[in-house]
Order: structure tokens, then C-alpha cells, then sequence
């Protein structure tokens, strides 16, 4: 104990030491896997499943097994990780998973081949194995690669170069994959569409293992647990957040945030493929632009000094602009596809100004009880994974093979991709700009962006 002591000003006085670029980089190199699979997750998979001859309510299945396994999963590794460390170890285990499972995904149905057969249900449940490790996996990964933030230093500037190179590895992770499906759907137009994904998938899991290997090597194992935790706190209880009006309030903004980015992310594909008719490449170039527009404005509401009533009225900004692209793609006939990349820009200004508005008011919930924050990210990421699952198998489920009748799969004469990518994001953004419209933030004009820990 008395060694403890003696080298407790040391250890401190390390941690307080800025750090250099090579670990920056590294670190935000670790993420890399996650997000460019990820991506590839909500823009391919339905997609994916349906061309392999799954029925939409069996991808939906699939799709909803995944996003329970992520959703649970985030709840209690992250409590496994407080009481054994070893981050490193962690994430090295995540990303195996990650890179196996997925690959799996998109190869052929692994126990089909083992059974020699190929019945609907085998096929539903191999694909829903493999979806579920896929996401225990990404979870595991992703509450390692955050954790280590703050065991790796104590320096406030070192910390924002942590968090801020991540996100620039997740900017690359994304462009990534949209110029690798870019790529792929341009130059091998020769073969199926099949293969078109799954050499996606080898391609992105090849490129995102490399960065692993890249932050393993180059990232130092932080030190005790116990010193990420500030001991002059006492844990918040659950209780405290679940009596705030204001938590209730926020995890709905989130929630239906979520479920705006993620439907539109889904169902995308499909629309600009059966629904506009437009070529194989606008599956990829589509999403680029949605996410380079939103990329741009993300950056530009950093520099924006924010206030309660700011917060408010850029996130209702982002809801009014979504309601508009709603609209427009509920309308939008075929023979004017061209306008879709038009309301691509509009989409990636309001997810950008909704998701980085709703994100912000996480900060404000949190405020200064920053040792009950965890609890706080915690909850809303599992909510949105759950509910986002839901959601998506619903209309997945109601969506008939537009690919084989153009007749299945109506609604008032709209198909169910048409009413899901239009109608869902722009009814969660009018509700969630009511319920932000309600909510009695306290002052925020001296406060940063706040990115939240499980996002």
C-alpha cells in the first residue's frame, strides 16, 4: 500500500503529460473496422439478403437479431470492462468477431453448407447467428475503443485529439466504403450483384483489419482501471435519472434521431434501385453525397457557439428539412431520378444538424455528473439499438419483393420502401421537434459539443 501511495504523484504527473502524435493516430485508427462495417451494415444488408432469396420478413429477422445482440450487449460489457480492464484484450477479441461474423454475413449461409441443405428457415436462422456475433463483436470493440479515452490520459487537450481523431477515422471509414462500393459496382458490372456485395464486405473487413492491427501495435495498454475513476464522486444511482423529466425528454430527441438516420440509411438502396431505376452505382454515390454534405456541415457547427434556445432551433432547422426531403421522395416519380441527388445534399444537411444537435443535448443532461454519464450514453445507445431494430424489422416485414412484382409490397398506392424512406423520418422528425420545442434546457453558452460514449 505504501508503494501505491509513493507512486501516485508519478503516475498522476504521467497522465497529466500531453500526448504525441504516433498514439493519437493510432488510437484513432482502432475504430476503423467498426465504422466502415457499420456502414456497410445499415446501407447493404436488407439489400443483400433479399438478392440472396430471404424473404423481407426473414431479413428483417436478421437485421432485428443483430441490432437486440448489439443493444444487450452494450449494457453489460461495459461492466465487465470496469471491473477487469485489459482494453486491448478486449478489443482484440471484438474485432476478431467483427471481421469473422460479418464476413460470414455476406458469404454464403455457413450451416446450409454444413447440413447440405437450404430451407428458408436454416437459411433465416445461419444469417441471424451470424448477425448476432457480428454485433456482440462491434459492441465489445466499440466500449473498449471508447473506454481507454480517459485511462489514457488525464491532459484535457489530448483527450479532445483522442475523440477528435476517432471521428476523422470514421469520416475515412465511410468515404471509404462508398468509393470501394463505387468502385466495385462500376468495374464489375460483368458479374452478379451477389458477388458485387460480398466483394464489398472482403474488401472493407481486409482494409478495417489492417488499421486493428495498426492501433494493437501502437497503442499502449493504459494503466488501472481505478484511476480513470474520480474517487471524490459517488456514483449516480439510476433512480436520480429516471425522476429528470428532462432524461425522458432527451432520449426521445435521440431515439427518433436515430430512427430518422438509420430507416433513411436502410431502405436507401432499395429506393434508388427498384423505386427511381436508377444504375447499380447510385447505391453508392447517393449515400457519398448524403454523407459528404453532412460531413461538411458537421464541421461547420463546431465552431458554433451554442446556447439552450440555439440548440433548439437548428435541431428544429434539420426536422423541417428532413419533412421537406420526406416529402419530396414520397413524390419523386422515376423519370426524374435525377433529383435525388438534389435532395441527397438536403438529407445530409439535416442529418448533420439534427445528430449533432441531439448528441449536444445528451451533454446538457448530463452536465457536471459526470459519474453518472455512463448510465446516461448507456441507456439511450440501447434504447436507439432496440428501437431502431423494431422499427426496421416492421417495415421490413411489410415490404413485398419489389424487384419481382412492382404490385407487392403497397401502401395508397406508394410502396412500403417509397413510404419508409419518406413518410418514418419525416414523422420522427416532426415528433422530435415538438418534443424538443418542449424541453427547459439549462444554459449551454459556455459549453462544448459533447460526443456521447456508445453512440
Amino acid at each position: 500500500m505504501v508503494n501505491m501511495r509513493d507512486n501516485e504523484p508519478l503516475y498522476e504527473a504521467e497522465m497529466d503529460e500531453p500526448l504525441g502524435r504516433v498514439p493519437i493516430l493510432s488510437y484513432g485508427s482502432g475504430h476503423m473496422l467498426n465504422d466502415i462495417t457499420s456502414s456497410c451494415w445499415f446501407t447493404y444488408l436488407l439489400v443483400f439478403l433479399t438478392d440472396v432469396g430471404l424473404s423481407p420478413g426473414d431479413a428483417a429477422v436478421v437485421m432485428l437479431s443483430g441490432q437486440l445482440a448489439d443493444g444487450f450487449t452494450t449494457i453489460f460489457v461495459g461492466e465487465l470492462m470496469d471491473r477487469f480492464g485489459h482494453f486491448k484484450l478486449w478489443h482484440a477479441g471484438g474485432s476478431i468477431l467483427v471481421a469473422i461474423s460479418f464476413s460470414s454475413v455476406f458469404g454464403s449461409c455457413v450451416p446450409c453448407k454444413l447440413m447440405g441443405t437450404s430451407s428458408s428457415t436454416l437459411e433465416t436462422v445461419g444469417y441471424s447467428t451470424f448477425a448476432a456475433i457480428f454485433n456482440v463483436g462491434w459492441a465489445v470493440t466499440q466500449v473498449a475503443h471508447m473506454s481507454m479515452v480517459n485511462c489514457m490520459t488525464s491532459n484535457p487537450t489530448s483527450r479532445v485529439s483522442l475523440v477528435s481523431c476517432r471521428n476523422a477515422f470514421t469520416m475515412v471509414a465511410n468515404l471509404s466504403l462508398y468509393g470501394i462500393a463505387l468502385l466495385i459496382f462500376t468495374l464489375l458490372q460483368s458479374v452478379s450483384v451477389i458477388v458485387q456485395y460480398r466483394w464489398i464486405a472482403y474488401v472493407s473487413i481486409s482494409l478495417g483489419s489492417c488499421f486493428v492491427v495498426m492501433f494493437l501495435v501502437g497503442t499502449k495498454e493504459p494503466g488501472s482501471i481505478q484511476h480513470c475513476v474520480d474517487k471524490n464522486l459517488s456514483r449516480i444511482s439510476w433512480a436520480y435519472w429516471f425522476k429528470r423529466v428532462l432524461y425522458y425528454q432527451v432520449a426521445l430527441v435521440y431515439t427518433l434521431t436515430r430512427l430518422v438516420t438509420n430507416v433513411s440509411q436502410a431502405f436507401l438502396a432499395f429506393y434508388v434501385i427498384y423505386d427511381l431505376k436508377m444504375p447499380q452505382s447510385s447505391k453508392a454515390l447517393v449515400p457519398a453525397i448524403i454523407y459528404v454534405c453532412s460531413l461538411i456541415v458537421s464541421v461547420i457547427l463546431q465552431e458554433t457557439r451554442w446556447s439552450s434556445w440555439r440548440l433548439k432551433l437548428y435541431f428544429s432547422a434539420g426536422a423541417v428539412l428532413w419533412i421537406l426531403s420526406g416529402l419530396g421522395i414520397v413524390l419523386l416519380p422515376s423519370r426524374l431520378h435525377n433529383v435525388m441527388y438534389a435532395i441527397s445534399i438536403i438529407i445530409g444537411a439535416a442529418n448533420a444538424l439534427m445528430t449533432v444537435t441531439s448528441i449536444s443535448m445528451e451533454g446538457v443532461l448530463v452536465g457536471e455528473d459526470l459519474n453518472g454519464c455512463a448510465f446516461v450514453y448507456g441507456s439511450l445507445s440501447f434504447v436507439d439499438k432496440v428501437s431502431c431494430g423494431i422499427a426496421l424489422y416492421i417495415l421490413e416485414s411489410y415490404q413485398g419483393s419489389t424487384k419481382i412484382s412492382p404490385n407487392l409490397g403497397t401502401a395508397f398506392g406508394y410502396t412500403v420502401t417509397r413510404l419508409g424512406l419518406g413518410l418514418v423520418p419525416a414523422a420522427c422528425s416532426l415528433l422530435s421537434a415538438i418534443v424538443a420545442y418542449t424541453m427547459d434546457l439549462p444554459d449551454t453558452r459556455r459549453r462544448p459539443l459533447v460526443e456521447p460514449l456508445l453512440a
